[in-house]
């Protein structure tokens, strides 16, 4: 059985603060290779460790 929940809650509910709004910045070449390297590097790791597991 699915139950419903009661959203009255959430509407009543109110932010606890304002949200800041940050400007975006776009990242620079040497930031998309920094990123670029950590998720490949957490990509191997992950690979490796999935193999000894399996």
């Amino acid at each position: 059985m699915i139950i419903k929940l009661d959203t009255s809650v959430f509407r009543l509910s109110r932010e606890k603060a304002e949200k800041v709004k940050k400007a975006d910045i776009p990242l620079t070449r040497e930031q998309w290779i920094n990123a670029d390297r950590i998720v490949m590097a957490t990509m191997l790791i992950a690979t490796v460790i999935g193999a000894i597991l399996f």
